[in-house]
């Protein structure tokens, strides 16, 4: 596994983990603070490799996870 495959692998774990975390709250509320916590805690480059996956593939991404990083 290449380097870059691995940090790719932590972000989708990272994201899914984020958008599990707000399960208590309604869809929409938990999807806005998953994109904000992702905004606020993720570097740049960061936010780009997640979001370039979430374009070209995304299929590891909870739905929820994958909404959030649509919004950032």
């Amino acid at each position: 596994m290449t380097e870059a495959h691995s940090q790719l692998d932590k972000l989708i774990r990272m994201a899914n983990q984020i958008a599990v975390g707000f399960d208590g709250l309604p869809e929409e509320r938990a999807v806005h603070e998953a994109a904000d916590h992702i905004r606020a805690f993720w570097t740049p480059k960061m936010r780009r490799e997640i979001a370039a996956y979430a374009a070209a593939d995304g299929a590891r991404l909870a739905s929820r996870a994958r909404a959030a990083v649509a919004k950032i």
